[in-house]
């Protein structure tokens, strides 16, 4: 027979066990609202950077955005916030990475705000979506990752939609070109994920302040030589607080949830954005839905729940 001090010992394991899976069922759905928080924020950037384009240059748009980013960072530090995980600094040989990156992040945004002068705000943001496909067949041509069948199908349902959000008269076979200049700037951020998921091993605030400062810095340089004007103290302190939020605490929020639910599965959850996007654009701009963006959203809205369903593991 059993002691009833083996007994006893056995009880306090088990209750154990049960505390630490409920620990780590708590932790993951914090993460899971750090990851749909993350798409919130960053959600704001589209229909706010609509407004605030009637009168600020699109390249000065997209420097103070990710300077906003770089600052929000700082006061998150200043703030005592822990680190998600401890981490190795970037090191010599993470320079390509690092310098692709930069460029990267410092020609996706102008593009998105040029685009954006063009273009609705609704468009704009499920047009985001096509970085999901830009992102994977990156990975798989470049990176050699292989994308199951289940992706291929997301993949080509997010591009049939992007497609039809592109095309401004179905009468003459006509192209948006603000439309193709955001889906540009999501192939840049779709190649700049790639170089940036080589060194995500690596100091993610270092990371985060690096892309802000630098990518910044990069786009002010740009928008000085294009002529562009420093726009007035009011509106630099609306761009700088939609950087810090849209921006940096979006990224900030989103490595948090990487650390508890992994990279798959935030990207997964974070893919709510565009359409988050979509709705404050309907909501607050008045934009209009006709038939031609309807077919497009129910279609995007297809492919993004396969997309999701293939990261998560789902049948």
């Amino acid at each position: 027979m059993q002691s009833s001090t083996g007994i006893a010992g056995g009880l306090a394991t088990r209750k154990r066990r049960m505390s630490q899976d409920r620990s780590r069922d708590r932790s993951k759905g914090i993460c899971i609202i750090y990851a749909f928080v993350a798409a919130a924020l960053y959600a704001l950037s589209t229909p706010s950077s609509k407004v605030l384009l009637k009168d600020v240059p699109p390249t000065m748009m997209a420097a103070f955005l990710y300077l906003g980013a770089a600052l929000g960072i700082v006061l998150l530090k200043l703030a005592g916030v822990s680190k998600p995980r401890k981490s190795e600094k970037l090191s010599r040989q993470d320079l390509p990475y690092t310098i692709g990156m930069v460029v990267l992040d410092i020609a996706a945004p102008i593009l998105l705000m040029v685009g954006l002068t063009r273009t609705t705000a609704s468009s704009a943001s499920l047009l985001n979506n096509f970085e999901i496909v830009a992102t994977s067949l990156i990975a798989m041509t470049i990176f050699g990752e292989a994308i199951s069948k289940r992706m291929w199908l997301g993949i080509a349902l997010i591009t049939v939609s992007s497609i039809i959000l592109s095309c401004g008269d179905w009468h003459t076979l006509s192209f948006s070109w603000g439309s193709i200049l955001v889906l540009l700037a999501t192939i840049c951020w779709g190649l700049e994920n790639n170089c940036t998921r080589m060194i995500s091993s690596k100091d993610t605030y270092e990371i985060v302040f690096i892309k802000g400062l630098f990518s910044g810095l990069g786009s002010l340089a740009i928008a000085f030589l294009c002529g562009e004007k420093i726009p007035g103290a009011g509106l630099l302190a609306c761009i700088l607080a939609l950087g810090i939020l849209a921006y940096g605490l979006s990224i900030f929020f989103y490595i948090r949830a990487q650390s508890g639910i992994g990279a798959a599965r935030t990207s997964a959850y974070y893919a709510v954005a565009p359409f988050v996007g979509a709705l404050l654009s309907h909501v607050f701009l008045g934009e209009s839905l006709s038939g031609q963006y309807l077919v497009a959203l129910v279609i995007m809205i297809a492919g993004t729940v396969v997309v999701i369903r293939d990261t998560l593991g789902k049948d």
